[in-house]
């Protein structure tokens, strides 16, 4: 299983890291930019990211702007949409414009309001039909 956590706050970014780390790899972008450039490498690499995190308010690009960046770069790869990377909106924002924005201009997978709590989390990794278990390293 891999990760890419995309969020500028330090604690966020860490706390997500965390409690995805025991299911696999997780890698971290600090803002929407770099975390185009890391979703690009990985698809490149041929080791496409399963579960992706974004936050909306980042500096350079939003997570808005870069949930539609990762969407087209599926498209231009040929990924079909039961293929694409799930793509997990997380933010301090309870705003439906913003809610309306993520899942249908982005097509984002799922909406969670900040705080992140583990379990609320890892049940919407799992509802999206993604199995998460424990690594065994």
């Amino acid at each position: 299983m891999k990760f890419l956590v995309v969020d500028d706050d330090f604690d966020s970014r860490r706390l997500v890291q965390k409690l995805l780390h025991p299911y696999g790899y997780v890698d971290v972008a600090t803002d929407g930019e770099e975390g185009v450039e890391a979703f690009r490498a990985a698809l490149g690499d041929g080791e496409p990211y399963d579960v992706i995190t974004l936050d909306i308010l980042m500096p350079n690009a939003d997570g808005q702007q870069a949930l539609r960046e990762i969407r087209e770069i599926e498209k231009e790869h040929g990924i079909a949409p039961e293929k694409a990377a799930k793509i997990i909106m997380l933010t301090g924002l309870d705003d439906s414009s913003e809610v309306h924005d993520a899942f249908f201009l982005g097509e984002a997978t799922s909406y969670i309001v900040k705080p992140i709590r583990r379990q609320i989390l890892l049940d919407e990794i799992e509802k999206l039909g993604v199995h998460l278990s424990k690594n065994e390293a």
